[in-house]
C-alpha cells in the first residue's frame, strides 16, 4: 500500500518465522546497532510441563496495533527500521512465536526499541496464547 512506512514490516502469519527475513529489512548501512528478541516455545510454565501453545488473534486489529507499536518505537527512539512478526496457530516446543528487530545509528536505542517493542505487544495487540499441559489446556494473558 502505498500509505505504509517502508520502513515498518509487520506480519502476522500461520506460517514459520524467518529471523533471516526481519534483519534483512531492518539493515541499512547508516545502523550500526541493530537488536533482536526472539521468542520460542518453552516446554515449562509455573513448574508444569508445556506440550505445545496455541496462538490465536483478531487479525485486523493485531496487525494494526502491531503497526501502530512498531510506528511508536520508530519516533520515539529515533529507529531506522522496525520489523515485528507474530505467528498463529499450533507452535511446538522450539518454534518462534514472536520476532523483534530494530535498528539504529547506535546501540542504545536499538535496544530500548526492541525492549519496548516486545513489551507493548504483551500488553496492546489482541494475541490469545492457549497453553497445553498434562493437566489441561489453560488461556494465558487473557483480554476481554
Amino acid at each position: 500500500m502505498a500509505d505504509r512506512d517502508p520502513h515498518i514490516d509487520v506480519v502476522l502469519s500461520g506460517e514459520p518465522l524467518s529471523l533471516d527475513d526481519c534483519q534483512s529489512f531492518v539493515a541499512h548501512p547508516s545502523c550500526g546497532g541493530l537488536c533482536f528478541f526472539v521468542g520460542t516455545i518453552r516446554d515449562l510454565n509455573l513448574g508444569e510441563t508445556v506440550t505445545h501453545l496455541e496462538f490465536e488473534a483478531y487479525a485486523p486489529m493485531a496487525v494494526r496495533e502491531m503497526r501502530k507499536i512498531a510506528v511508536a518505537a520508530r519516533e520515539r527512539f529515533g529507529l531506522h527500521a522496525v520489523s515485528l512478526h507474530h505467528r498463529t496457530g499450533d507452535l511446538a516446543i522450539g518454534d518462534t512465536a514472536v520476532i523483534v528487530a530494530v535498528s539504529s545509528k547506535h546501540r542504545k536505542p536499538a535496544f530500548e526499541g526492541c525492549e519496548f517493542v516486545i513489551d507493548e505487544l504483551k500488553k496492546t495487540v489482541p494475541i490469545w496464547k492457549r497453553e497445553f499441559r498434562a493437566d489441561g489446556t489453560h488461556w494465558l494473558n487473557a483480554r476481554p
